[in-house]
């Protein structure tokens, strides 16, 4: 018999990198509801760790999901 799912690992990284980037984005988020109408730099240096972070597992995630075999074509438009 043919295991159906062979890479129940690789699809538990999947989740748990979604996961992570769950979180930064909802501590990116939280940090933009607080933030003040006159930013100072210990603002913007939080908002540059938090985006850092954001993109850091958003590609953690993308390169999970493709280890999957989860690969989209591009989503540009051509003209």
């Amino acid at each position: 018999m043919t295991d159906r799912y062979p890479d129940v690992d690789q699809r538990e990284l999947l989740r748990d990198a979604a996961a992570a980037h769950s979180s930064a984005v909802r501590d990116l988020e939280a940090f933009l509801r607080r933030l003040p109408e006159v930013p100072d730099p210990a603002d913007i240096t939080e908002y540059a760790n938090l985006l850092t972070r954001e993109e850091q597992t958003r590609a953690e995630r993308q390169a999970a999901a493709s280890a999957v075999g989860l690969e989209l074509p591009s989503l540009g438009t051509e003209a």
